[in-house]
């Protein structure tokens, strides 16, 4: 008698809703892209314009050219600047050496600095919540004139010192954690009861939308896969909330971090993308769990992003 076949593997996958791009993210691309357009081949972008190598690969290809510093610019180079955002030292010699510039810097990041110059000319020290060495974190600091206090967590609330704790203010980075933001926030308010700022609006809408998400679906799945760099901040912590929901989470770049053991005991995977994140690295991973199983894909309802944002002027006439 003919061996019967075992039943095929059913492997559920859940996508949250929404995940990957954001408006500041596309806008920055779409800068580069048409700056190309505009200009002709090589732009020079400083940094990556977004945490995500598929992208600047894909740019580069176009030429695109990522540099660290300005001097890496050759006089009348394009200097393009990254979502997000730089010092402004580093506007500053731009414009000093006369350089075309593009500043592809998130509108939500630049928010930011606006409010922190606000506070600085309100006579407030600024306390700046967000992560040492993220380049977001790095040029806000460069915006603040007299510069700002650097706190990551409730713990470093302690040992912050302010000359006058009755005039202090606080910023945030917008790819942070909510939950841990607000920790934060919340100690703030405790050590300096009259300390202004903007509780958890400066947590962009796109970041707090994807963990929103992530929450959403973590009950339901044995596993959680995130698509996005590991210099990704706000990729990081959809890992982080996925974990912290008792769900086995893995931040991954690409279908190629993917790791079959994971996939030991269990039936429903939960899918999303960091910010920077495009879309087709997300079907790529759908396709790598096919070769392990029969995928079913449901899609969750989730908040339909509707927000875009404009192109810098000069730009305007390689967008028609």
């Amino acid at each position: 008698m003919d061996a019967v076949e075992p039943p095929a593997r059913i492997l559920k996958v859940v996508q949250a809703q929404p995940r990957g791009f954001c408006a500041g993210v596309e806008r920055a691309i779409d800068i580069v892209e048409r700056a190309l357009t505009l200009y002709g081949p090589p732009v020079y972008v400083r940094h990556e314009i977004v945490h995500n190598k598929r992208v600047v690969d894909a740019l580069r290809e176009k030429g695109a050219v990522f540099v660290e510093e300005l001097d890496e610019v050759p006089d009348g180079g394009v200097a393009i600047f990254s979502a997000h955002g730089v010092s402004q030292a580093v506007e500053d010699e731009a414009r000093r050496r006369n350089l075309p510039i593009l500043d592809a810097t998130c509108p939500l990041v630049s928010k930011v600095h606006k409010e922190g110059q606000t506070h600085v000319r309100n006579g407030k020290e600024v306390v700046l919540i967000g992560h040492e060495g993220h380049p977001e974190v790095d040029g806000t600091r460069g915006r603040i004139p007299g510069g700002v206090h650097l706190v990551t967590s409730a713990l470093d609330v302690d040992d912050l010192e302010i000359g006058d704790p009755s005039n202090v203010a606080y910023v945030t980075q917008t790819t942070l954690s909510v939950d841990d933001t607000r920790d934060v926030i919340d100690f703030l308010q405790a050590k300096f009861p009259s300390i202004s700022g903007p509780d958890v609006k400066d947590i962009c809408y796109a970041t707090q939308n994807r963990q929103k998400a992530v929450r959403d679906i973590a009950a339901r799945v044995d596993l959680f896969l995130v698509v996005g760099a590991r210099n990704s901040s706000n990729s990081n912590r959809l890992r982080e909330i996925g974990a912290e929901m008792g769900v086995p989470s893995y931040l991954i770049d690409d279908a190629d971090g993917f790791d079959p053991v994971w996939l030991d005991h269990v039936d429903v995977v939960g899918i999303t993308a960091g910010a920077s994140a495009p879309e087709e690295l997300v079907q790529e991973l759908i396709e790598r769990l096919g070769e392990f199983g029969t995928v079913v894909e449901e899609s969750i309802e989730g908040v339909k992003e509707t927000v875009r944002f404009k192109l810098p002027p000069e730009l305007l006439e390689a967008a028609d």
